[in-house]
């Protein structure tokens, strides 16, 4: 671990949430098209030139860290599309005070880029993985490719990350089926799976609440097949509730953030790909960093852009009420 940095006070929204999590988007390319996330033809990417640049991302993350930030998540899009990434990795790990670099992936490029990430610091791994036979994975992503991924959970194991964790969005007509065969593999494995309810971020705006296989119906249906599950005492608040079977094969999360949203102690907060600040994935508001970081900014401007983003953080989402509105961009867009 890095030693401290210098500390300046933390940074906290209007409800007291103070936010020691950052997750940072360093593209919204993606190698795959999820029903949930992309459309299936006509993705607009931005131009590499409204990217943040490695150097930019490293500085703002170096100010935050300063703030408070203690652990950061790089997500995308796809972020292993994005050329060099453990370059990025290396100076993040080396920022004094930052405690962990994660990624959420969805592991076809983990087979060649796991021992490099893992070379350059990074502690912990998000996979997203929705199925786990050919036919449901090729609809829910609209292309091939599980055996890839399935190959990069390997490797990663191989080389030692010390966590591994396997994220699966839980919608109804996808979701039962698969929920056998990842009970199995958590079980074989050691890997805790996690699901997580289908949220309205879609590109084609086609999600609908009856959509949503709540985790509560999860747990029965798991239980059903495997034994009861007990939960695991939480030591810090975190988006998954997670459980482990009765006989001790296995850990499974669940994250409800439709049936039993956790925004009351969410201490999360995004940087996207093009360099705006969102306080939240359902955020309809962003703070522009980029600009101020091209004009020649002090360290003091990065700071009060993240602040003032904070600022106007909801108490919660509003997915379960009559005003809510899904934002303009889709979860490839805004980060996952």
């Amino acid at each position: 671990m890095n030693p401290p940095s210098t500390n300046r006070p933390p940074l906290v929204d209007g409800f007291g949430r103070v936010h020691d999590r950052l997750r940072v988007s360093v593209t919204d390319r993606c190698n795959l098209r999820c029903t949930y996330c992309m459309p299936a033809t006509g993705a607009v990417f931005k131009p590499r030139r409204e990217l943040l640049t490695f150097e930019e991302i490293t500085r703002v993350t170096s100010v935050l860290v300063n703030c408070g930030v203690r652990r950061v998540r790089l997500t995308g899009g796809e972020p292993l599309v994005r050329a060099d990434l453990p370059v990025l990795v290396e100076q993040l790990t080396s920022l004094p005070g930052l405690e962990n670099v994660g990624l959420t992936t969805n592991g076809l490029r983990l087979e060649e880029l796991a021992e490099p990430l893992r070379r350059a610091g990074a502690t912990h791994l998000n996979i997203s993985l929705d199925a786990l036979d050919d036919d449901t994975f090729e609809a829910v992503t609209r292309r091939t490719g599980l055996d890839r991924v399935l190959r990069g959970i390997e490797v990663a194991q191989r080389v030692d990350f010390p966590s591994i964790k396997l994220n699966a969005v839980s919608m109804r007509g996808v979701t039962e089926s698969q929920l056998l065969p990842f009970g199995r593999f958590a079980r074989g494995t050691g890997l805790e799976v996690r699901f997580i309810e289908y949220m309205p971020l879609d590109a084609d705006r086609a999600w609908q609440h009856d959509r949503v296989f709540a985790g509560e119906e999860i747990l029965e249906q798991l239980a059903d097949a495997f034994g009861p599950l007990e939960p695991i005492a939480a030591s810090k608040p975190a988006p998954a509730t997670r459980y482990r079977f009765a006989d001790g094969k296995g850990t499974i999360g669940i994250i409800p953030s439709v049936s039993e949203p956790f925004c009351a102690s969410c201490n999360r907060f995004r940087l996207t790909a093009d360099g705006r600040f969102r306080a939240c994935l359902f955020s309809l508001e962003e703070t522009d960093v980029r600009d101020r970081l091209r004009r020649g900014c002090d360290d003091q401007a990065i700071e009060q852009a993240a602040r003032d983003c904070l600022a106007s953080k909801w108490a919660g989402h509003h997915i379960n009420l009559d005003d809510f509105r899904q934002p303009a961009r889709p979860m490839y867009s805004i980060g996952g």
